[in-house]
């Protein structure tokens, strides 16, 4: 067999034809402040055990805070957020300067007006190259506004348009 060497920036051009979802994964860190980063990568897995899951990148710094945590929320932003995405997708500690939240009574971060959070036990953390492919187990969800929701396609934030 033989291996096939893929170019990473026509990788990344050719999978970024495809749109993803937009979503902030929270928690609260051992000092109990809010950690978060935003995914393009939440699925759903399984209906029985309800589980879904998303991919880390291995050299995220808000991984390991949000993994630590053993718990987690997954908030799916709105088209009408990106304001919300830039923040908590900026390096550093100051992600929630300007982010509105409460606590759950997981005691997660939702962020507001998100449109879904799905709060999760973590289930399980597998290695996937150059990313960790993370699963939880819900322990609640909801639905919070029907709205349009925020997309990612070719490097840009973006909302939904229906064809009729």
């Amino acid at each position: 067999m033989t291996q096939t060497t893929i170019d990473a920036a026509d990788f990344r051009k050719v999978l970024g034809s495809y749109p993803t979802g937009v979503c902030v994964v929270t928690a609260l860190d051992g000092d109990n402040k809010p950690a978060g980063m935003v995914v393009g990568s939440f699925t759903s897995v399984s209906l029985d055990p309800p589980l879904v899951g998303f991919f880390p990148d291995k050299k995220s710094t808000s991984w390991p805070l949000i993994e630590n945590a053993g718990h987690f929320c997954v908030n799916v932003m709105g088209s009408d957020q990106q304001d919300v995405c830039r923040a908590i997708g900026a390096k550093g500690d100051q992600k929630f300067v300007g982010v509105e939240y409460t606590l759950s009574e997981h005691n997660l971060p939702i962020i507001a007006n998100s449109l879904a959070c799905i709060e999760c036990r973590l289930y399980s953390v597998t290695e996937a190259g150059d990313h960790w492919f993370v699963m939880g187990e819900v322990l609640r969800m909801e639905s919070t506004r029907d709205e349009d929701p925020m997309l990612f396609h070719r490097g840009k934030y973006g909302g939904f348009a229906e064809v009729l």
